[in-house]
């Protein structure tokens, strides 16, 4: 299986979209996640993700990611978390280290995946 994260934006208007994403594919909703880093600056970020069970064709997982842009705390992290928990989960919180610390995305994301296999919260790779 292929899982991949899809990036969607930072976290602004993006966000809205990431709720409509969650809202017409309940179905296919697996998780919401809130990655908290730390800017270099000291201050606290999170990146909202969003896991799909793959299409009933096809072996390809998506998880929707806005990175990065929301201020811990903010409202649109509340849209997030109550969309969320309007389909019936709880909001996974996990602290990550900023993706500015790796020399490219990739490999940020391959981080983030390999977090999100070994808690179980996606399959382990086939």
């Amino acid at each position: 299986m292929i899982q991949r994260f899809i990036e969607l934006g930072e976290g602004y208007g993006d966000i809205y979209e990431l709720r409509q994403l969650m809202e017409s594919n309940q179905e296919r909703f697996m998780h919401g996640f809130v990655f908290v880093s730390k800017t270099k600056d000291g201050h606290p970020v999170v990146s909202v993700a969003a896991a799909f069970r793959p299409a009933q064709e096809g072996n390809f997982m998506p998880i929707y990611l806005c990175r990065e842009g929301v201020p811990d705390g903010s409202k649109r992290l509340a849209v997030f978390e109550d969309k969320v928990k309007q389909l019936g989960h709880e909001p996974i919180r996990m602290d990550v280290k900023h993706s500015s610390q790796y020399a490219d995305t990739k490999l940020y994301f391959g981080h983030l995946i390999a977090i999100l296999r070994l808690n179980h919260y996606i399959p382990p790779m086939q």
